[in-house]
C-alpha cells in the first residue's frame, strides 16, 4: 500500500507543487513555519538522492571532468547574460531588474539535482556541477553583478561553503555510505524515498511562495514574463550549447536542468539584504516556476531514450 502512494506521489508531483503553493498564497501560515527548517528540508532530499547512487558514479564524473567544466562555464556564462537581454528588451523598473540579473548570476541551487533524477538523467553529474558551481559563487556571483549591473554584493565565503556541506554533502555521503554498507536492506527505503523527496520539495516551495504572498498577488505581469523567459531560454541554450560543445544527450539534459534551475533562494536573500523587497520579487516567483517548468520536462525527458 505504501509502495502504491509513493508511486501516485512521484507521478503527481507537478499537481502537487502547484496546490501546496496555491494554498500557501490563500493562507500563508500553512506553509510560512517551515522557513527555519528549510535546510533541514533540502538535506532530505539530497540523502534520499544518496540513497540511490553509488561510489562508483562519481569515480566516473570525476574521469568527466571537462563535463563538469562545460556545464558550469555554460552556466555562468548564459544565465546572466539572458538576465540581462531581458532586462533590456523587457524595460524593467531598475529596482526589478538588478534582481532578475541577481537571479542569473547565482549559482545553480539543489532543485536540479531533483529535477535530474525524474528526468532520469545524470544525477552525479548534477550533484558535482551544483557543488562547483556553488563553491565558484563567492567570487563569480559579485564579478558578474559588477559586469552586467554595476552593484557590489558582498558574499560570506565560508558561510556557503559550510552551507553546500551541511545541505548537500553530508547527507548525500550519508546515503552513499549506507546504501554502500547495507545494500539490498535499504530497497524498501530507496522505493519510498524518491516521494518522500517530492512531498518534501513541494512543501518548501511552497514555503518560499508563503513568504512572498503579498508581492506575488500583485501579480506583476512584466516580471513573471522575465523570469519564464530567463528560465526557458536557459533550458534551451544549455541543451543546445552542450551538444555543440560535443555532449552527449544524457549529459546535454544534465546541462540544460542545470543551466536553467538557479539557486533562487540565496538569490532572494541577497537581493532583500542588498537592493531591497522589490529585487528579491524574480527570486520568489522563480523558486516556484522553476519547479513547474523542470518537473514538466522531466517527465518529457524520463519517457524518451537518449541517443
Amino acid at each position: 500500500m505504501l509502495h502504491v502512494w509513493s508511486r501516485w506521489i512521484e507521478h503527481h508531483y507537478l499537481f502537487l507543487a502547484v496546490s501546496f503553493s496555491a494554498l500557501a498564497l490563500l493562507y500563508p501560515p500553512t506553509f510560512s513555519w517551515i522557513a527555519p527548517h528549510i535546510s533541514l528540508g533540502l538535506g532530505i532530499i539530497m540523502f534520499g538522492m544518496g540513497l540511490t547512487l553509488k561510489f562508483q558514479d562519481f569515480t566516473r564524473v570525476v574521469r568527466q571532468w571537462r563535463m563538469v567544466t562545460m556545464g558550469v562555464g555554460l552556466q555562468y556564462l548564459l544565465m546572466p547574460t539572458i538576465a540581462w537581454t531581458l532586462c533590456q528588451i523587457l524595460d524593467l523598473p531598475p529596482a526589478v531588474a538588478v534582481g532578475v540579473i541577481l537571479l542569473g548570476c547565482c549559482p545553480s541551487g539543489t532543485a536540479s539535482n531533483v529535477i535530474t533524477y525524474f528526468a532520469k538523467a545524470d544525477v552525479p553529474l548534477s550533484v558535482v556541477m551544483t557543488l562547483v558551481s556553488t563553491l565558484l559563487a563567492p567570487l563569480a556571483t559579485p564579478l558578474l553583478m559588477e559586469l552586467f549591473a554595476g552593484h557590489r554584493v558582498q558574499v560570506d565565503f565560508w558561510a556557503m561553503v559550510r552551507s553546500v556541506f551541511w545541505i548537500v554533502v553530508f547527507p548525500l555521503l550519508d546515503g552513499l555510505i549506507l546504501r554502500h554498507f547495507l545494500r539490498d536492506r535499504l530497497q524498501p527505503a530507496i522505493k519510498i524515498f524518491p516521494a518522500i523527496s517530492a512531498l518534501t520539495i513541494c512543501a518548501v516551495i511552497a514555503c518560499v511562495v508563503s513568504l512572498n504572498q503579498k508581492h506575488i498577488l500583485d501579480f506583476p505581469g512584466l516580471v513573471i514574463l522575465a523570469v519564464i523567459l530567463h528560465n526557458g531560454l536557459g533550458y534551451i541554450t544549455g541543451f543546445w550549447g552542450a551538444r555543440v560543445l560535443g555532449a552527449d544527450t544524457l549529459s546535454a539534459r544534465t546541462i540544460s536542468i542545470e543551466v536553467a534551475l538557479q539557486n533562487s533562494g540565496l538569490a532572494a536573500a541577497l537581493a532583500t539584504v542588498f537592493f531591497g523587497p522589490q529585487a528579491a520579487l524574480p527570486g520568489a516567483i522563480f523558486s516556484l516556476w522553476q519547479n513547474i517548468s523542470g518537473i514538466t520536462l522531466a517527465r518529457f525527458w524520463a519517457g524518451r531514450k537518449t541517443s
